[in-house]
Parts: structure tokens; C-alpha cells; sequence
């Protein structure tokens, strides 16, 4: 994604975006749509069904699906946002910014998805993570069974779904990450549940025809949560970092967002499209550990050593495509100890990045 901002003049120093006064302001900023998008969004052909919209991402990509396409002046097309909608608040300010919201149980077993909207475009944000290892079958219900029927009824459509980095095993520090030609090798319930997703609907793919794009993400940050969050509440207040995963990849939300949503574009068949979605930065838990220390004024509690190995994705493919982040891991740095200070919202969900035995 190109950032919509005019880049400075060589030699010449941007200044750094200031953080946000209210969730309100960080929405407003996640949901604005690059030129790049909205020119994307203004090809899609149908309507945009986006399946497992309540989620931590769902929203904000439905409101920024929703900005470019009126941007590039296609209020022909409907975004559709399906969830159980257990949070009704969410669904109504999603109505309140033209995004159709549409209350439906994917996992009941009775379930009908021909009533569900047709769709020239599918983004599937459906997944089952935390507590997988305490009920993998629900996992592989979620993340592999589910996909099947999905493919089935939108089998014409294009579909971008959201994988994970955790299909590949950790890897060497100074390797750059895994590839999406490296062999994968997915660790616990969640994971290898995950590469039975991609499976699934590369199956589809293969055999009728379905053009998709498979997302492997590694780690969105929204400043409610994620990495950032993590290490930076811990920070805040007295308590230790682990350093034993001492590097992680990051990825602003937004760019995250606007990746997947570009992605539909490049969804094919034959095997699809796999795309490694992250930031460019093998980030060092240390360094943002002190980062924060000098943002917050405390000086941080750090506990163990680095591991030689991590959970690390190249994406150079999604960069080449879409551009680097907008934002940069410093200023998200900033960003979150802003909004640590301010003591505004927190999902109070750990990301867990730092499980090396697969167990969510």
C-alpha cells in the first residue's frame, strides 16, 4: 500500500504523525483509504461478503473497504458484513458508515448459506485460535470444515483468506524469514489446523475453478491490541519481558487491511495465491522493550535470553506488490506508548507471540 501523503523532499526530514486523542481518531485513521485501493476496489465486479466480520480486523476493514469503493465512486456495490455479532455496538456503527451488517451463525450445524448474499468477492476472516489446544476439534471445525462449504457456495466468486504465519516452523534469526516457497511446517492444533484451511481452499482451486488468495499475517497492530500492546502494558507497568521469542514481525493494521483487500485482484486458480502479510522489520523485543522504557519513563524489567529461532516471515512478494507499510515500527512504537499514557481502550487479549510449542 503507497501512503496517500506526498513523500519529502531528499534530505528532508517528515515529521511524525501525532497519536490519537479517542478510538474514534484511530479508526478514522485505519479506515482511510491510499489512491492505490481505492483504485483496486473501483475494478471489484459484485458485491463485497466479508465472513467473520466481528472479529478484531473485521470491522476496519469493512469500513475501509467501504470508504474506498464510495471513493472510487461504486456505491453500486454492497458491503456485506456477516458475524454472530455478539458485540451489537459494533454492528450498528458499521451500518452507521454504510456496511450492511447481517447477523448469521457460520458453526450452526443447521445453518443455510444459500441465504447469505451472493458475492463477486469474498474476504474469510473466520478462524478459531485461543484455546485450540484445549478443543482441537472446534479448531479444525472452524479452520479446515468450514472453508469447504464457503468455497462451494461462493465458487464463483474471488476469496481472500486470512491464514497464518504459524504454518511455518521457527526459523534462524538471521534467515529473513520463511518464504511462501518454503516448505511449511505448522507446530499444535492451531497451526496445522490453519494449513488444512489453505488446504481446503486450494482444493477449490484446483478442482472448480475458484479463484483465491491465501493471507498469512503475521501480527496486525491496532494499538488495542497486539505485540506492541503486550510489551508495551507490560512495560508500563513494573512487569517482566520475556525475552526468550526476542524477535517478532509487525505489520500496521491498516496496511494489513488494505493488503488483503488488494490481494482479491491477484486471487487465482491452480493452486491460488499465497501472500506472506507482515512488516519489513525483524523486530527485537529488547530494543522495542527500551523503546518503550524511554516513551514511558520506566526503565523495563527484562527476563531470559533470545532464542536462536522465532516465528519470522519474508514479504518481500506483498511489499513488491503493495508497497512498504505506511506506517513505520517506530512511530507504531509511539503510537502505543500514546495511547498506554492516555489509558485508553485495551482488548485485554495477549497475542500469546511468544508460544514456541503451538499452544494457543
Amino acid at each position: 500500500m503507497l501512503s496517500s501523503a506526498a513523500p519529502a523532499p531528499a534530505g528532508e526530514l517528515t515529521v511524525p504523525e501525532p497519536g490519537f486523542a479517542s478510538e474514534a481518531a484511530l479508526e478514522e485513521r485505519l479506515t482511510a483509504p491510499s489512491p492505490a485501493l481505492i483504485r483496486d476496489m473501483g475494478a471489484l465486479e459484485g458485491d463485497l461478503l466479508v465472513l467473520g466480520a466481528g472479529g478484531k480486523m473485521g470491522p476496519s476493514l469493512c469500513r475501509l473497504a467501504r470508504r474506498a469503493l464510495d471513493a472510487a465512486g461504486r456505491d453500486d456495490v454492497t458491503v456485506h458484513a456477516v458475524s454472530r455479532w455478539s458485540d451489537p455496538a459494533a454492528a450498528r456503527d458499521l451500518a452507521e458508515h454504510g456496511v450492511r451488517t447481517v447477523a448469521f451463525d457460520l458453526m450452526d450445524p443447521d445453518a443455510d448459506l444459500t441465504a447469505l448474499p451472493d458475492a463477486g468477492s469474498v474476504v474469510f476472516m473466520v478462524g478459531a485460535k485461543f484455546g485450540s489446544s484445549g478443543a482441537p476439534a472446534h479448531a479444525w471445525a472452524v479452520n479446515a470444515a468450514m472453508p469447504d462449504r464457503v468455497a462451494r457456495r461462493w465458487s464463483g466468486a474471488r476469496i481472500a483468506a486470512f491464514s497464518t504465519g504459524n504454518v511455518y516452523p521457527l526459523v534462524p534469526i538471521g534467515s529473513g524469514g520463511s518464504t511462501e516457497d518454503d516448505a511449511v511446517a505448522p507446530v499444535g492444533e492451531y497451526a496445522m489446523s490453519c494449513l488444512g484451511r489453505e488446504r481446503v481452499f486450494q482444493h477449490a482451486a484446483l478442482t472448480r475453478d475458484a479463484r483465491v488468495a491465501l493471507i498469512r499475517l503475521n501480527y496486525a497492530i491496532d494499538l488495542r491490541y497486539g505485540v506492541l500492546a503486550d510489551i508495551g502494558e507490560r512495560v508500563r507497568a513494573g512487569e517482566p519481558v520475556d525475552l526468550t521469542t526476542g524477535h517478532a514481525n509487525v505489520v500496521w493494521q491498516g496496511y494489513a487491511n488494505e493488503a488483503a483487500l488488494r490481494s482479491l485482484l491477484h486471487a487465482t486458480t491452480g493452486e491460488g495465491f499465497t501472500l506472506n502479510l507482515t512488516g519489513p522489520e525483524t523486530a527485537s523485543v529488547r530494543r522495542i522493550a527500551r523503546w518503550f522504557g524511554d516513551e514511558l519513563g520506566r526503565e523495563p524489567v527484562l527476563a531470559g535470553a533470545e532464542a536462536d529461532t522465532a516465528l519470522l516471515s519474508d514479504a518481500s512478494r506483498c511489499h513488491a506488490l503493495f508497497g512498504y507499510p505506511d506506517v513505520p515500527l517506530r512511530t507504531l512504537v509511539r503510537w502505543q506508548a500514546d495511547w498506554l499514557r492516555r489509558g485508553l481502550p485495551l482488548s485485554g487479549k495477549a497475542t500469546k507471540f511468544q508460544s514456541r510449542d503451538g499452544r494457543f
